[in-house]
This record gives C-alpha cells, sequence and structure tokens, in this order.
C-alpha cells in the first residue's frame, strides 16, 4: 500500500511517500481503508519533533474511511471514524475496534474526517476543561481557524459572548459568520487592550489559547480574577514553565494544558464525546469548512499550507481511490 513517512523530523519535505506492506490486525483490531485522513497541527508538532515521536513512522491520528476485515460486532462495509490513533496518512490501517465511531448514514466519511477530532475537542474544551456557562465572554484566537470556527459556533450555542482574534480581514468575515460577536485583527491591535476595552475592564471569562508562545502572556492579562486560560496548543511555539505567582498576581487564575487523547482514553469516554460532537453536526449546530483537499503524496504541501497560517477551517488528505476522484470532480487542491 500507498503511506507518508516519517524517518526524521524537520520540514514539510521529511513527509516521504513510499510502498509498504499492508497491516496485519492484531486481536482485535479490524483492517479499514482509508478515505481521508485529517490534518491536524499535532501531526506538524510530530513532524517538526515539537512532540517526538518514535521512527519511522506514519504520521496522522484521524482519518474516515470503511471497514475491510472486521469482527463480529463491527462488519465489512461499515463506515467509521477514527480520531485518536496513529498511522492514518496511509491507504489502509488495522484499528482497535473500540477507538472506531461508526458513522450515521447522512454523515459522508468526507464530512467525518473534517469534523471529528475537531469537534469533539471543542467538545472537551467548552464541556470539560472549562465548562461554559449562558452569559460568559469568551476569547478564541485563531477563530477562523479548524477548532476556532466549530467552537465559536458551540460557544455561542451555548449563549455565551466570543471575541475572536484573526490574523486578515478575510478570516475577520469567517469568524463573524461563524458567530463571534466581535473580531481583533491581532497584527493590527493589541489584542489584550482590545478586549479589556470591549469587557469595560474586566476581562473575559475564559481564553481558548492554540498559539501559545506569542499570544500565553497577553491571554492571562486578557483575564478577569478567576479566569481560566485553557491553552490546547502552540502554532507560535512551546509555552515556557509559568510561575505560579503569576496566576496567583494576575487574579487567582486557573490554568490547564488539555490534549485530545486523555479524554478519548476509553472507550465510554469516546463514545459519549463523539455522541455529543455526533449531535452537535446533526441538529445544524456546528457548520463544517473544509479549506482543501490534497491527494496523499502531497501532504508536504498540506503540511506547509497549514503552517502558513493562510488556511482557513480543515485539511484532509484524500487516499483512496474514491476520495481521490472527489478531488477531481470538486476542483480541490
Amino acid at each position: 500500500m500507498q503511506a507518508i513517512q516519517l524517518f526524521s523530523q524537520g520540514r514539510p519535505d521529511v513527509l516521504e511517500g513510499r510502498d509498504i506492506p499492508m497491516p496485519v490486525p492484531k486481536e482485535g483490531e479490524v483492517l479499514v481503508r482509508v478515505d481521508y485522513a485529517g490534518i491536524n497541527y499535532a501531526d506538524v508538532y510530530q513532524r517538526n519533533g515539537q512532540n517526538p515521536a518514535s521512527l519511522p513512522c506514519i504520521p496522522g491520528a484521524e482519518g474516515a474511511g470503511m471497514v475491510v476485515e472486521g469482527n463480529a460486532e463491527l462488519t465489512a462495509g461499515s463506515a467509521v471514524a477514527w480520531l485518536s490513533h496513529a498511522g492514518s496518512y496511509a491507504e489502509y490501517i488495522a484499528i482497535p475496534a473500540w477507538k472506531l465511531i461508526v458513522l450515521p448514514a447522512k454523515l459522508s466519511t468526507q464530512e467525518a474526517a473534517a469534523a471529528m477530532l475537531q469537534a469533539v475537542t471543542t467538545q472537551y474544551l467548552c464541556e470539560t476543561s472549562y465548562r461554559v456557562q449562558a452569559g460568559d465572554t469568551a476569547l478564541v484566537h485563531a477563530g477562523a481557524g479548524g477548532v476556532g470556527l466549530l467552537l465559536t459556533q458551540t460557544l455561542k450555542h451555548k449563549g455565551a459572548n466570543v471575541i475572536s482574534t484573526v490574523s486578515s480581514a478575510e478570516k475577520a468575515v469567517l469568524a463573524k459568520a461563524a458567530g463571534a460577536d466581535h473580531v481583533i485583527l491581532y497584527n493590527q491591535t493589541n489584542f489584550t487592550h482590545a478586549v479589556k476595552d470591549l469587557t469595560q475592564q474586566k476581562g473575559v471569562h475564559v481564553v481558548y489559547d492554540s498559539v501559545g508562545l506569542s499570544t500565553y502572556l497577553g491571554s492571562m492579562a486578557a483575564l478577569r480574577p478567576l479566569g481560566s486560560l485553557v491553552l490546547f496548543g502552540q502554532s507560535s511555539g512551546n509555552v515556557p514553565p509559568i510561575d505560579p505567582m503569576h496566576l496567583c498576581r494576575q487574579g487567582s487564575l486557573f490554568l490547564t494544558r488539555p490534549t485530545l487523547a486523555h479524554h478519548v482514553a476509553d472507550a465510554d469516554s469516546l463514545q459519549y464525546r463523539s455522541q455529543r460532537a455526533l449531535h452537535w453536526l446533526a441538529e445544524g449546530i456546528l457548520h463544517l469548512r473544509i479549506h482543501a483537499i490534497y491527494p496523499l503524496e502531497h501532504a508536504a504541501q498540506a503540511h506547509a499550507a497549514l503552517e502558513s497560517r493562510q488556511t482557513t477551517g480543515k485539511l484532509l488528505l484524500a487516499i483512496s481511490a474514491s476520495a481521490r476522484n472527489s478531488i477531481r470532480n470538486n476542483h480541490h487542491a
């Protein structure tokens, strides 16, 4: 089968296309044909060494496709998705059956690959990392990104006021369309000062920060006393150690650094959070935006696009023959 492999860590060009043997399912696993793999910053961190991986490896923790060798509970032909299992940048993946989410008939594998990881991330961010209440004010960095757009929609559904930061006027339009009450162009305006002005100097209840190094200090300064800083990414670089006394002086702040794997570490948690996300999709609470779909062999190009921070919404790799046909028919990247 065709797969993308990492033999060293570095720039996008270290992603190499290889012809390798198909995986053989172990006990408890099923074999899945991968239609689409989702591209996420976690893949970038694995590739560039921010989150070191054992090499060689096949990147990609998220995807959707069709079961080809199943078991008694999960039969061949079932449409499934997964969001926390390595090896998705390949034509086939062997994966424990409990890690698979059976898709409802009206959700395509393309939509599932575009939605599940980021929708489940949105779920734990606003229902576990910080439980959003109606009337709360939230600051969402990277408001036109894949998580940012879904998170904004969910926060508005819960009755929160949302302030987004984005890098361009075009992204501001998308953030507003997702429901943001206010959008700040962070490269033109000091976002901390703007947030304080928008909140009558009180600050926000929660900041959702996936940017990291360049924003975390401003994020803390934008919080009201007893506010929560939810750091869930580091697209600008790793956040250095934070002195607990800084949290004290800023107003007895709460700080958390969640990651997806711990929130879907067992079957019950995975199914609960996935079903919440699927409900929001089915009810039209969440609307997907797919920025581009790349063929598998263009994985490096897709990574470069994501790191440019010029993308809006989700990036996918089309892998199976039917998925690749969708690129040609819809003129994706």
